[in-house]
């Protein structure tokens, strides 16, 4: 899903019926509050726009505050989370979002404020770094990573027919394939250091946490390889049988990655 159409389709239908009644009052404009709100609102998607996002989210502001209560106000509070992501703000952006979620339960929009708060969180945790240079958010900090799959599994839980639920298991899947290959990045640091029992400890538990993930056979690995360098050969070959058993075609296996004459869990 662009992010255009993150926006766009946030509520369409609920910001109809609110500037339809703001279009139906018969008070004139400069002393009708619904009217003012209607008018800014206007000029704030103009500014929307053209790329305006500072302007606009100070005219949000304003809307919500004026059209306090009704549709118009839950629009311009979702647009104002959505602008501040989009500026780098995702603090204000989480902020925003939060705050419509505690104070519209029932909105029908409810869905699209679980997803926005998912990418917003989402997207953070790709970070500007990560998207320049190449880094993989499996090694990064996986706190948002974390609330973001939170986000769209109380999304996919209570609105499995939301047009926003299959994107949302997507990224679910992303996620938890991520902070397993988090998980295998850590222990493959502790064993290179030669920290056998934390790497061990830290294999084990994204197999325990991600056993479907494809981070599980080098975390496997890399269990047989701790297991074996602290002399325990009955762990080492437990974890090497659910290697075997799970990952049966595995580089693993054999004689390793660089293929020499050694144990076939010797791979440095």
């Amino acid at each position: 899903m662009t992010v255009s159409l993150l926006w766009r389709s946030a509520l369409v239908g609920l910001l109809a019926a609110a500037l339809q009644l703001a279009g139906c009052s018969s008070t004139p404009k400069d002393e009708a509050p619904e009217a003012t709100a209607e008018r800014l609102y206007k000029d704030a998607r103009e500014d929307m726009e053209s790329g305006s996002y500072d302007r606009a989210i100070k005219l949000l502001e304003r809307v919500e505050s004026l059209a306090a209560g009704s549709l118009l106000a839950q629009q311009a509070l979702l647009d104002t989370a959505y602008l501040n992501w989009r500026s780098g703000e995702r603090a204000a952006a989480l902020t925003a979002v939060d705050r419509f979620i505690k104070l519209n339960p029932s909105s029908a929009a409810y869905d699209y404020a679980l997803y926005l708060r998912g990418v917003i969180n989402f997207i953070d945790d790709l970070g500007l770094f990560g998207a320049r240079f190449g880094q993989q958010i499996s090694e990064r900090d996986q706190a948002a990573a974390r609330e973001a799959y939170q986000s769209f599994k109380q999304l996919v839980d209570q609105f499995p027919q939301s047009r926003y639920a299959p994107d949302a298991r997507l990224r679910m899947n992303h996620i938890v394939n991520s902070l397993a290959s988090y998980e295998v990045h850590v222990a493959r640091y502790y064993l290179r250091r030669g920290a056998y029992v934390a790497a061990a400890a830290r294999a084990q538990a994204a197999v325990a946490e991600y056993a479907q993930s494809p981070a599980a056979e080098e975390a496997l690995f890399i269990m047989v390889e701790s297991y074996d360098k602290l002399a325990l050969p009955k762990l080492r070959d437990a974890a090497a049988r659910v290697l075997r058993q799970n990952f049966p075609q595995s580089p693993f296996l054999g004689g390793g990655l660089a293929g020499q004459a050694r144990p076939w869990w010797k791979v440095w």
